[in-house]
């Protein structure tokens, strides 16, 4: 792979990693009704579980959704479901760094459990490894492709969890927090009708 091949790959990871979907908008509720630091499993596990899905679109997995597409929108539709049920629960969240069992931060192999049904992941890895990958070179190009999130994974992803975090102090107010959480609910459940239709 060329560098500027490398370089746009580098552009359309981050791009694909900071904008708006699932996992961040999760992030970002997350550090408001956790903090930071607590965020921080959550944060890992999407990295480390969009790069194995990554690597497993890449070397076959990807050809396999072809072929099956019920498959493929199986998934889609579990994803859909799940993501719904984190959105109400996102919703229905009442107060910061609740110290009830259930008011908890997604823990790490629950996020990397995540991206396997997390539509806009497979969206963008079976996105990536099509445009980005080599014939000639397969196994580098996927590798590379799965290198190229990792660099910009963690740092796009950290971004949505400390304006979450910084956001603690002014939603300390209950009435704030409510219609925050709501909002953040409604905006996770809306992220699915882009990549479900």
């Amino acid at each position: 792979m060329s560098p500027e091949i490398f370089a746009a790959l580098l552009v359309f990871a981050f791009v694909a990693s900071i904008t708006p979907g699932p996992n961040n908008l999760m992030l970002l509720a997350s550090g408001v009704n956790f903090g930071f630091r607590r965020t921080l499993p959550h944060m890992l596990g999407i990295g480390v579980g969009f790069f194995v899905l990554l690597l497993a679109v890449g070397f076959g997995l990807g050809a396999i959704l072809e072929r099956m597409p019920a498959l493929y929108t199986a998934l889609k539709f579990a994803g859909g479901a799940y993501l719904l049920y984190i959105a109400y629960r996102v919703a229905t969240s009442r107060s910061i760094g609740s110290t009830v069992a259930a008011a908890r931060p997604m823990r790490f192999l629950e996020a990397a459990a995540f991206q396997w049904v997390n539509p806009k992941a497979w969206v963008i890895a079976i996105g990536g490894m099509a445009a980005y990958t080599n014939p000639e070179r397969y196994a580098e190009s996927v590798l590379l492709v799965g290198v190229a999130f990792a660099l910009v994974n963690l740092p796009s992803v950290s971004t949505w969890a400390a304006f979450g975090a910084g956001l603690r102090t002014w939603l300390s107010n209950p009435v704030r927090l409510r219609w925050f959480n709501a909002a953040m609910g409604a905006l996770l459940a809306l992220s699915l009708w882009p990549m479900l239709r």
